[in-house]
Parts: structure tokens; C-alpha cells; sequence
């Protein structure tokens, strides 16, 4: 193990409330499955609750990430007092160490890895193996089998995985890894148990812009003190930020890792976090089946993105998607969909400010109305992409996004003005606005769907909107009221013939559907997108499987 990175590692805490992992016999933990090499590394999800506690203080939790080799401990720090967030590791002695060093340089020497597509394969590990078997032999070092995995281990771990950091990006309930520079501990955001501080410290500079040029390499990005900043996705979904000199960020190279779940939340599990309500859910699966216009807004990390991904689920099978990004986010599980992700270039910019070889978001979404899609999603709108947007909406095109905004007024404001500049009869185009917000304090961290607006008219004054606030979030009572008079729902009627009654019967069964399937606990992704298309089709299939009474 690196010497310049603390992590404080310790003996395996027994005092720590063990968290019991459910495993069903073909899924043990430690199972092996055939012809596994000698060394085992079992990523397979874990299913475990974490217990609640009404006192920080009395939090002392630790549950398994790679076991039996990684296990986080989180516990109350008495001197520090504060909860804390600590990786333990098997320690290694000495020898351990030193046989590290000698195993790491040979290696080095022997295979070249590509470093984006090695955790895709176990055939990688096999072959690192292998190497790992050679070099102990020509060494003539006699290593016991427990020391043998445990080498095995780091070497898996810094080699394939992100080094000290595999095990966090190995916690389901980590939200965010950030790092601050060195000599800083590293913090997360826990899903649980909110912003800690982690044991892990990069004392060393040169070991953090080893590691941001490696997780470059992940991304598949480049990084250099000419080109400082990096912003990309690593092979699991994860979106990385990370600057590499002094010059950009005076304690040294940073980097933030948000994590995104592996299977992306539905509807349903929004549902249960009461993140919504299975009316609100409702009524967005009319809008998106009509083609309505919709934007998410919220501040970073707020849940924008996870809301928009969640409400795509919504689109009809046979429906074609285009969605655009910087970086990858978006995840559907839907066949006619075309996910197109901007480009890098390099060189010097030319005199438009444009790289060689570069394909922007806006070159990807002036592109993408020629491919004919029902439905357009640009994982976020911040510049000159956002007119094209607009245009796409106007010409009838139903497009989604979000944005950086913290009310209607706000984002409209900022549309009007620059650097976007959108005129009003553009802006006039969007139909939907869902307001997201993440609260956090000492005794709750939850996510909040806390307005969805219609809009109605927008004015030629700047930042000046007609909307009328059909569902609203109650915090006192945490509850969400529906006001009524729908705006979108009278469009419906008038384009489809079908009175505002009958719509609103129809947002009621729907509503009573996806709370039946939220009691059930029926938030399966796959399984989810099934039902949904199965009642585009066959609407009284699914109601009379649910137990559904329609009132006539």
C-alpha cells in the first residue's frame, strides 16, 4: 500500500453494530462462482439496511463493501465531535508491504492495461494473476495463502480498481466523493448519514495527480497542465470532476466523484421516497404521453437528473428518443433510443473558439431534429444549445431538460437574458416546469418534488410569467396538494375531444395504478417500464391485475 496516502487503517472494529447482509443461496457473498481465479473479487450488489438512529452520537455502524478484504465503519467521532467515515482495510506487515512494491514495479514492466475497459472484464484479473504468480516465483518469496490474497487485494485494487477510493465507489449508500486537495482529508456524502469526514488523506501532491490523470484515463479524457480541468464519466456511470494543477486550485488537484445508483430509480421509487405522490406521477404520464414540453429545475444535486430519468420511463415503447449530454446520465431501458454524448476536441481553438474535432452539445442538438425523434432530452441547458432547444420545441417537437434555476421566475429570467437571450414567444414554448429540492440539516436528508407549474402565458417583460401552481409540497405536514384547474389538462381536452372529467377520471387511475404498484414494492426498472407499456395497450389488463376498482 502507498505510504503517502493516510487512511488511517485499523483492526476490523468489534464493537461496531454489524450490519447483516441478505443473501439468497445462489448470491453468497463469498461464494466463488466456477472457474473464479484463486482471487475473488464479488462486486455483486448487497442488499442491506442500515439502522436509524435518533442520536449522531450513538451511530456505530459497520457493514461490508469488499469483503472480506474493505468494510466501512461509521461511528461518532468523541474528540472530533463529529460522525466520521472510515474505510478499514486488511492491514499489511512490513513484508507485506515491501513484496508490494517489488510485485507493483514488475508489472509495471510486463503488461500494459488499458485502464477504461479493465473492470469490464475478469479476464483482466486472470491475466494480473497470473503476472502476480510469476514475479512472487522469480522472487523465490514464500507467501502464505493469507498473505497471498491479501497482496492479491492491492494489487487488484490499484491496478484494475481506483486505488484507495475503490472501496467507496464500492458503497451503495455513498453519494459524492470529494477531495479538496492534499493534505485535506476526503469527504462523502452518505445517503444515510449525510456530509462525513473520511481517513483517507493524499499527503502527497504527486500521488493526487497520479491519480486525476488515472481517473482521466477512466474517463477516457485528457488532462494536462494545459488543459487542467476534467469532466467526464467513468466506465460505471459515475460522473467525475476534477482539476489537476495548483494554478487552478491553489491547494492542489481536487476531485469529485457523483455516484449514481446502478439500476436508475423509477417513478415508483420516487413514490416511496415521498420524494412525489402517485398523483403528480400521474399527471406527468398524461403530459409526456400527449408530447408536453417539461424542464426540471433545482439547484446542484438537488435530483434534477434522477426526476427527469425517472419520468422518461413514461414514453411509449414504440416512441423514438434522442437524448443529448456532456456527460453520460441518462439511462433508459428503452430500445428506439439514440444516447449521444459531446466530444473533446484538441489544439488551439480556432477564431469561433472551437477545437479541432470537437462536436458540441448544440452541433449534437441541431443534428439530432434530423433523425426524426418523438421526444428530445438534453441532460442539462446552460448556453447557446438552449435556442436550438426552444426552436425544437416550437416546431412541436416534445423536448425535455433541466436546468439551474431556483423558481419559475428565475429560470425565465435567465432564458430572457444573457448569455442565452431567448425571446418570450420561445420561452413560451415550455409547457412544464418541475421544481426539486434537497434539504439537509441535523435531523433530515431528503429529496422534494416542491412545485409543478404550468406555464400559461409568458409575458414580453422581462422575467415576467403567467403560471398557475398545480401541485404544491406542504413541509409542515409532508404532503403534497393538488389546486386543480389544470391548464395542460384543457389543451388535452381541446386537441383530443375527451372532457377535463374524463382526464381527470383517467389521472385518478393512473395515480391509484402507480400507488398500487408502490404497495406492492413493484419499483423493478425492467419491470416498471413492462407495466407501463402494457397499459398503453391493454389499460384494463393492468387494472384488473391490480385490484383496481373503476367507478363507472
Amino acid at each position: 500500500m502507498a505510504d503517502n496516502v493516510k487512511s488511517g487503517i485499523a483492526p476490523l472494529a468489534q464493537a461496531a453494530q454489524q450490519v447483516v447482509v441478505q443473501q439468497s443461496p445462489e448470491n453468497e457473498a463469498l461464494l466463488k462462482p466456477q472457474g473464479a481465479p484463486e482471487f475473488f473479487i464479488d462486486l455483486r450488489p448487497r442488499l442491506f439496511k442500515l439502522p436509524e438512529y435518533q442520536n449522531k452520537e450513538k451511530i456505530n455502524v459497520r457493514y461490508p463493501l469488499l469483503p472480506p478484504y474493505a468494510f466501512a465503519h461509521v461511528f461518532w467521532d468523541e474528540k472530533q465531535k463529529e460522525l466520521v467515515y472510515h474505510i478499514e482495510e486488511q492491514i499489511l506487515n512490513d513484508t507485506e508491504k515491501e513484496l508490494i512494491k517489488l510485485i507493483q514495479l514488475g508489472l509495471e514492466e510486463m503488461i500494459n492495461i488499458s485502464f477504461r475497459y479493465a473492470t469490464k472484464s475478469d479476464l483482466i484479473l486472470k491475466y494480473i494473476e497470473k503476472n502476480v504468480q510469476s514475479i512472487i516465483a522469480e522472487l523465490g518469496a514464500k507467501v502464505s495463502r493469507e498473505s497471498y490474497l491479501k497482496i492479491m487485494y492491492y494489487i487488484y485494487r490499484d491496478f484494475i480498481g481506483l486505488n484507495e477510493m475503490e472501496p467507496m465507489i464500492n458503497d451503495p449508500y455513498i453519494e459524492d466523493i470529494e477531495c479538496n486537495g492534499a493534505g485535506t482529508p476526503v469527504y462523502i456524502v452518505h445517503r444515510k448519514y449525510q456530509n462525513m469526514r473520511s481517513n483517507i488523506i493524499y499527503e502527497d501532491q504527486t500521488k493526487l495527480i497520479d491519480f486525476v490523470e488515472k481517473l482521466a484515463q477512466k474517463t477516457g479524457r485528457y488532462v494536462s497542465y494545459a488543459k487542467p480541468l476534467l469532466d467526464g464519466s467513468l466506465p460505471d456511470g459515475s460522473r467525475v470532476n476534477a482539476t489537476y494543477t495548483s494554478d487552478v486550485t491553489t491547494h492542489g488537484p481536487t476531485f469529485t466523484i457523483r455516484k449514481f445508483t446502478k439500476e436508475p430509480l423509477t417513478p415508483i421509487n420516487l413514490i416511496s421516497y415521498q420524494t412525489t405522490d402517485p398523483k403528480i406521477m400521474a399527471f406527468v404520464w398524461l403530459a409526456i404521453e400527449h408530447k408536453f414540453n417539461i424542464m426540471a429545475i433545482g439547484e446542484t444535486a438537488s435530483g434534477k437528473t434522477t426526476f427527469l430519468n425517472a419520468l422518461l420511463q413514461f414514453v411509449p415503447s414504440e416512441a423514438r428518443i434522442v437524448s443529448i449530454e456532456d456527460t453520460r446520465e441518462i439511462n433508459l431501458s428503452h430500445e428506439n433510443w439514440i444516447p449521444a454524448v459531446a466530444r473533446v476536441g484538441f489544439g488551439i481553438p480556432n477564431l469561433l473558439g472551437k477545437q479541432y474535432g470537437e462536436i458540441t452539445l448544440f452541433d449534437l442538438l441541431r443534428e439530432s431534429f434530423r433523425q426524426n425523434p418523438d421526444y428530445v432530452v438534453v441532460g442539462e441547458v446552460r448556453g447557446k444549445e438552449t435556442y436550438v432547444l426552444f426552436q425544437g420545441m416550437a416546431s412541436g417537437h416534445a423536448s425535455y431538460s433541466t436546468f439551474h434555476a431556483a423558481s419559475v421566475e428565475t429560470l425565465v429570467r435567465r432564458l430572457e437574458t444573457p448569455p442565452i437571450n431567448l425571446p418570450a414567444s420561445l420561452v413560451d414554448s415550455l409547457d412544464i416546469i418541475i421544481s426539486v429540492v434537497h434539504l439537509k440539516d441535523q435531523n433530515k436528508n431528503v429529496r422534494r418534488m416542491v412545485a409543478l407549474k404550468e406555464i400559461i402565458e409568458v409575458k414580453q417583460q422581462v422575467g415576467t410569467v403567467d403560471s398557475n401552481t398545480l401541485f404544491e409540497w406542504e413541509p409542515i405536514e409532508d404532503k403534497y396538494v393538488y389546486n386543480g384547474n389544470s391548464h395542460v389538462l384543457a389543451i388535452i381536452s381541446k386537441r383530443t375531444g375527451i372532457p377535463v372529467k374524463k382526464l381527470e377520471d383517467e389521472m385518478n387511475i393512473r395515480a391509484e395504478v402507480l400507488a398500487k404498484l408502490a404497495e406492492k414494492g413493484l419499483a423493478g426498472y425492467d419491470e416498471f417500464t413492462k407495466i407501463v407499456n402494457l397499459y398503453y395497450k391493454e389499460p384494463q389488463t393492468v387494472i384488473s391485475e391490480l385490484g383496481i376498482k373503476v367507478k363507472a
